[in-house]
């Protein structure tokens, strides 16, 4: 009972005293001027101090960094860990089958949770504008891919019903892309340049020879060129799609084999700027393909690199041979589709729908060819005839695997890359997730499958995207609505496009890149946010459209890689300055008002410490600090053999007998510091070049009476130090070395200085 009294005496007794404190605004070092009677019974409680006195004390007794005890992690054996998850994956249950199959068909998920009133609806409306944009599409993007239309209409078709079963997005649009066609149709072309076909010839086989060719049955009579292609004989049109669908098979094989091995993380290569970059020198390349079908010539593709310059003189040197009829039929359809675009983009909050202005312009075009007769009258070229009905499944042809096992990778990434992207972008914006692994397997299969259906490579538009979900769209039910649309033209209107003229294709697909064509307005901004990523974009879109799509990919990755290594090896470093009185540190070049802590040089250097950058490391820290080991030891021995030579001069001018046995110590020079401390708290990871660097760094400026002291080191840096013994054996000199804050490295290099210089002084008074 005693006990609890005096308790509460005691703090009521503080309370007072420290009230009173408060208002007669004493500090903590005016607390001796108080009387006696308050200070006895809270001196009692809590024994005080002057302030000189705790100065004096905090400033020669080493400071003690706060102790962090690392968890101890014990891995489990390989061997043990292989057979766990061996076993974990042979086991074979009924949920586990379950699971496996609704995790490969994400449809038998979602379709039975479908709200029919509240989704049908805006499903049906996307799904309808989305086929009646697609249709002439599919028509047009067939010239860039080198094959003819029906393939089209069969790849949308396929491609949608799959993504359909298959697909974790509930608004991406997956079909024909310019980007995929184009790509396809230069290894079309140079396949089919190098078999002896003449890509020049305007003359096209009948109808049921070309439909009969699909299949395999030989075309050859008379003068027609024909190549032998799994035992039977193949004319033009075969072979181009033979081509594209060996391609288009082996690039989903190699997405599958992403998907099935983790290998997602190659697109973390294609960044933002470079895939820009590349799109909009596609673009440009697209653009000078067509450019020939807008004027009417009758010019080859041209095979290897610099297509767009070659590609521009033939058109100027066969300007001449211009057909006015398409040039006057391309001046009407391109003015329409820009006037309907840009009335689409100024009021797309008044309009619910997007204007059809492609299906509008193609029925128009086709009804004013068919009754002008423009083809016989004016020479104008146009689509042909546009069987209906589906041609039998056909095994892609493996002889032509080898020749276009290459040329699929690029088709492969870029696909999958824009898929993954546009996905997560769409489910962000809309409030839901999508399994990038699961959307790498669906557009793989989206072109195995269609592959044996006579399909070339498919991919997510962007464009038909963002009108899926900007008319509505809820569900993948769209993507069926859209797939019945090109059904229906497959089977009952496809021959309607027969004097559809090529010129009009053309017009579409170039109205259709003017929102890549609009990435060169967005260079100066993009040079004034980061100049970094405008180079990378340059760079990409020069390189593609100036050599080739291909190697275009390759540079643009190339390049963004190196000017991360760039980056790496020229960080930024700077030396660390303190705010006021905190414990706060930063750079004293970016912020006012900085104290440089006295004696210590703090440097911070912002990226991984690895091989490449070992050098640029070590030249930044010697210019930052003033002072480099070797130099500075070197000035010292030239000055004590300076200072020996002067003791022996001055020995033999004294007479001194014992003048060769005269010593002087190494000459030291003050230095400005005593103590350099490495701010690592920008450092994410360094390896055993850069350890062996931070070993050598502590020997060299030891020998000039230099400490090196680390601060705020990531557990990975401190594992690989420890790994290496940076910190002796054991880690016996870890607490003199590493310290959690560069505050409490500072207070301990002048508290060990300040204790080293009073023990030399007592032992010179004694």
């Amino acid at each position: 009972m005693r006990r609890h009294q005096s308790e509460r005496y005691g703090r009521c007794y503080l309370q007072v005293t420290f009230k009173l404190l408060l208002l007669s605004g004493s500090t903590a070092d005016r607390f001796t001027d108080l009387p006696s009677f308050f200070l006895s019974p809270c001196c009692l409680l809590f024994p005080l101090k002057r302030m000189d006195e705790v100065t004096k004390v905090t400033e020669t007794t080493p400071a003690v960094p706060p102790l962090l005890e690392r968890r101890v992690r014990q891995r489990q054996p390989t061997v043990s860990v292989l057979k766990s998850k061996l076993k974990q994956g042979m086991t074979c249950s009924v949920p586990r089958v379950r699971s496996t199959l609704t995790g490969f068909f994400p449809v038998v998920r979602w379709l039975p949770k479908y709200k029919l009133r509240e989704y049908i609806w805006g499903d049906v409306m996307s799904g309808m504008i989305v086929g009646i944009i697609l249709v002439p599409q599919a028509i047009a993007y067939c010239l860039l891919a080198g094959v003819e239309p029906i393939y089209g209409l069969y790849t949308s078709f396929y491609a949608n019903i799959i993504y359909f079963l298959m697909g974790t997005s509930r608004h991406v649009s997956v079909g024909i892309f310019s980007l995929m066609s184009l790509m396809v149709g230069q290894v079309v072309d140079r396949e089919m340049f190098l078999a002896g076909f003449d890509l020049n010839e305007d003359s096209k086989a009948s109808a049921p020879d070309v439909f009969n060719g699909s299949m395999g049955i030989n075309l050859t009579a008379g003068k027609v060129h024909s190549v032998e292609l799994m035992g039977l004989q193949c004319g033009k049109e075969c072979y181009a799609i033979s081509i594209a669908a060996a391609l288009t098979f082996l690039a989903g094989i190699y997405q599958v084999m992403m998907a099935v091995f983790r290998l997602g993380f190659v697109s973390v290569y294609l960044s933002a700027p470079m895939l820009d970059g590349f799109a909009t020198g596609a673009s440009f390349t697209i653009l000078t393909v067509q450019a020939k079908y807008l004027l009417g010539l009758k010019i080859p593709r041209h095979q290897g690199y610099g297509t767009v310059i070659v590609t521009w003189i033939n058109i100027f040197s066969n300007i001449h041979k211009t057909n006015l009829c398409d040039l006057i039929t391309s001046a009407i359809c391109i003015s329409i589709l820009v006037a309907g675009k840009e009335i689409q983009e100024r009021y797309k909050d008044r309009l619910k729908i997007p204007l059809p202005t492609e299906l509008v312009v193609v029925a128009g075009a086709t009804l004013a060819s068919h009754f002008g007769d423009l083809n016989t009258l004016y020479g104008s070229s146009v689509s042909g005839h546009i069987p209906t009905g589906f041609i039998p499944p056909q095994v892609p042809s493996s002889s032509l695997m080898s020749k276009v096992a290459l040329d699929a990778i690029p088709l492969a990434v870029i696909s999958f890359a824009f898929t993954v992207s546009l996905s997560e972008m769409f489910a962000k914006k809309n409030g839901y997730t999508v399994r990038p692994n699961q959307e790498m397997l669906a557009i793989g299969f989206c072109n195995i499958i269609p592959s044996f259906f006579h399909c070339f490579t498919t991919s997510a538009a962007l464009a038909k995207t963002m009108v899926k979900d900007s008319t509505g769209c809820q569900t993948q039910v769209s993507s069926l609505i859209s797939a019945l649309v090109v059904l229906l033209v497959l089977l009952f209107f496809a021959p309607f496009f027969y004097a559809l003229q090529k010129c009009v294709l053309a017009c579409i697909i170039i109205v259709s890149l003017r929102g890549a064509l609009r990435k060169f307005k967005d260079v100066p901004s993009k040079w004034r946010s980061s100049r970094n990523d405008a180079i990378v974009w340059l760079v990409s879109m020069s390189a593609t459209a100036l050599i080739s799509v291909e190697l275009g990919l390759l540079v643009g990755i190339v390049f963004s890689m190196i000017c991360i290594i760039f980056k790496t090896q020229n960080p930024k470093v700077s030396l660390l300055g303190r705010a006021n009185d905190s414990d706060l540190y930063e750079d004293k070049d970016e912020y006012k008002n900085l104290m440089p802590p006295p004696r210590v040089k703090v440097f911070r250097f912002q990226a991984p410490l690895y091989f490449a950058n070992k050098e640029s490391f070590l030249k930044s820290l010697y210019k930052a600090v003033g002072v480099e080991p070797f130099l500075e030891m070197t000035k010292r021995k030239k000055a004590e053999k300076k200072a020996k030579e002067m003791s022996s001069k001055q020995a033999k001018a004294n007479g001194d007998q014992n003048n060769g046995e005269v010593v002087v110590g190494l000459v030291q020079r003050e230095l400005e510091f005593h103590t350099i401390v490495l701010d690592c708290s920008a450092i994410p990871f360094i390896d055993s070049t850069g350890m062996a660097m931070f070993k050598g760094l502590v020997k060299e400026y030891e020998g000039i009476g230099v400490s090196i002291l680390l601060a705020s080191c990531n557990t990975s840096v401190i594992d690989t130090l420890q790994k290496g013994q940076f910190f002796g054996k054991n880690d016996e000199n870890m607490s003199s070395l590493l310290f959690h804050t560069v505050h409490t490295a500072v207070l301990y290099a002048n508290s060990t200085v300040s204790a080293a210089a009073e023990s030399r002084s007592e032992d010179s008074v004694v």
